[in-house]
Order: structure tokens, then sequence, then C-alpha cells
């Protein structure tokens, strides 16, 4: 039997805090953008959004602490991952639609990689207090 709530403990805090940080900062950049230059790349910018609504799942997820909530964190972190990974190559593989920064793009290149690293010590996180 797995104790849910263990995911919210010890390193887990860290984790969840990390997320939180993400889910406001993308969340700001994602309204940002839509709001002040939506036609100069809409592409990006919605991409941006996704990726919000994503970590905020993951963070409320993650926090909640649920047998529930630990599925829908699993769900959020994978769909996560193969975002980063797949926009990442897409901005790589189209620039001209990735004027400005995202979360994803170039793997999360604008903070410092850590949208590339933070959805596998999720993962791992989920699986080492399953």
């Amino acid at each position: 039997m797995t104790d849910p709530a263990a995911t919210k403990h010890g390193p887990g805090r860290i984790l969840i805090a990390v997320y939180g940080v993400f889910a406001l900062a993308a969340t700001a950049r994602a309204g940002v953008q839509i709001a002040t230059k939506f036609d100069e790349a809409p592409i990006a910018y919605l991409l941006s959004a996704v990726a919000a609504i994503i970590y905020c799942a993951a963070t409320y997820a993650l926090a909640r602490a649920t047998v529930l909530s630990r599925k829908v964190a699993t769900g959020a972190i994978v769909v996560e991952l193969v975002g980063v990974l797949a926009i990442g190559a897409f901005s790589y593989a189209v620039p001209e639609d990735f004027p400005d920064a995202t979360v994803w793009s170039h793997f999360g290149q604008g903070y410092g990689f850590v949208p590339l690293a933070l959805p596998v010590l999720g993962l791992l996180w989920l699986r080492r207090t399953r």
C-alpha cells in the first residue's frame, strides 16, 4: 500500500514550489503575450498558455496528493515532457514561428533548461513515492 500524501513531503515540497513558480511565470507571460502581441506569433503564445495550464494542473495535483491527484499529476507531467520535447524541437525547426521565447521553446533555454529537467524530476519523484 502506498501513501499518496508522500508526494508533498520532503523534496516534494521543493518540487511543488518550483512547479508553482513556473505556473505563475508561464501564466503571466502567456497572458501578456496574448494580450499585447498575439498577432506576431499566435502559435507560440497559445502554446505558452497550454504550458501554463499544464503547470497549474501539475502544481495543484502534486500539492493535493490524493490517489486521483497522483494520476492527474502523472498525466500532466507526461504531457509536459512530451510538450517540451516536441515544442523544443519544433522551435528549432521552424524558428520563424517563435519570434519570442516561450516556456518550452528551445527546450526551455530562456528558463535555464529547467522546463526540460522539471518533468523528469517530477516523474522520478512520483515513481519514488508510489
